[in-house]
């Protein structure tokens, strides 16, 4: 039996089953029972679920769940509530959530975290960071337009010529690509920075202008994802970038190193040079922030002579869009459980490089080594605190 709660962190809107993944899933011989009011905020209807196949219940009993599908981590209260043998199938965030991952060893449960799912062809159906970081670098360019003072696209009228807006991307991942080409489609002018090797190449297939920093290094890491510069070079690429960031009136910045604070890339002395009316939406906001001052969630008002920049700290952005979100998500899951079950049972082989990979937690072991590294490490204990008042002495007076 697969089983679908409503999401319980505020404000998160997606759901991990939509009703074509239930009958994806309900196909391949497998249950599915759906909380009432999982879907309703991502545009699902419990009607829609019935009819798809799937069993509605008033809520879901943790002690009792044979899979769990899920869209946030979850908490440990809920790890340590699931049963011996239980298998979960969603987001974990592994480096941030050491208490769960420790629940769910020591609780005897096979987790599957789609971070973990391993950027190769094969995994490409089940890769829930990729399709979600879509939705995200869309998201956060019409969250731009809707707070720069100007249009996006040229104007040719008889009352004068608007030229376009200059958009500059920084971090030309996924969501940096889509940003761009949505961008594009706006009709900005729009250019973008990368250090992996590759960006400029993937730039130019999106129709932006790549701006070459003579960093003299790449920064190519696993998995397609950049790797921290040193304090040298990254304070050489902040003043290299400093006039493009002066001249953009919107700046889009999508860098993230996996399992590190999001680099810094712009600093506030640079945000002052910019002009007033600009904006800046900053992916990176909950791991840290691109930009020095951004806060998830918020909007923060930058002084620059003559005005103030829009400094746009974006939160959970695919949630911002829950609909095609979740359908993009929910594929991703369902495309994994498919995938670990055979015979309308769920049975995972390990032997699979995927499964392997996908693997958090396994039969009271931690399968992916820099998470049981870290669970390893020993904790940090506060020196003790000195005695309010000091005993006898001995000594000579």
């Amino acid at each position: 039996m697969i089983s679908v709660r409503r999401e319980r962190v505020p404000g998160e809107r997606r759901v991990a089953a939509t009703p074509e993944t239930v009958k994806q899933l309900t196909g391949i011989g497998l249950a599915v029972e759906v909380e009432k009011g999982a879907g309703a905020e991502a545009g699902f209807a419990d009607a829609e679920y019935q009819e798809a196949g799937a069993k509605l219940v008033a809520s879901i009993a943790l002690p009792k769940v044979q899979v769990l599908a899920h869209v946030r981590p979850l908490d440990a209260a809920d790890a340590k509530a699931l049963p011996a043998g239980a298998v979960t199938v969603g987001l974990a965030s592994p480096a941030s959530e050491l208490t769960t991952v420790k629940a769910l060893r020591d609780g005897k449960v096979t987790s599957f975290a789609l971070e973990l799912v391993p950027r190769i062809s094969r995994a490409q159906s089940m890769d829930a960071l990729t399709s979600q970081a879509l939705v995200a670098g869309y998201r956060c360019v019409l969250e731009a337009a809707m707070r720069l003072p100007r249009f996006f696209p040229l104007y040719m009228t008889a009352a004068g010529t608007i030229p376009p807006a200059k958009v500059l991307v920084l971090g030309a991942g996924v969501a940096g690509l889509q940003a761009i080409a949505t961008a594009k489609r706006l009709g900005a002018k729009v250019s973008a920075n990368d250090v992996r090797a590759a960006s400029a190449d993937e730039v130019a297939s999106m129709g932006g202008t790549f701006i070459h920093l003579d960093l003299d290094a790449a920064a190519d890491a696993a998995g397609g994802y950049a790797k921290e510069l040193g304090a040298d070079r990254a304070q050489l690429q902040r003043d290299l970038l400093t006039p493009h960031v002066h001249e953009a009136d919107v700046i889009i910045t999508t860098a993230a190193i996996p399992g590190r604070p999001a680099p810094r890339l712009i600093t506030a002395s640079m945000l002052r040079g910019m002009r007033p009316g600009s904006v800046i939406v900053d992916l990176a906001a909950e791991t840290g922030g691109n930009v020095e001052g951004a806060v998830a969630g918020q909007d923060v008002a930058v002084k620059v002579a003559g005005g103030s920049v829009t400094l746009v700290g974006m939160k959970d952005a695919a949630s911002t869009m829950p609909y095609d979100a979740s359908r993009l998500y929910s594929k991703n899951v369902a495309n994994l459980i498919a995938l670990i079950a055979h015979d309308g049972t769920i049975a995972p082989d390990f032997d699979d490089e995927v499964v392997a990979g996908a693997c958090l937690t396994h039969d009271g072991t931690v399968r992916h080594e820099p998470t049981a590294e870290a669970l390893a490490a020993p904790k940090k204990t506060a020196p003790k605190k000195a005695a309010a008042k000091a005993g006898p002495t001995k000594g000579k007076k």
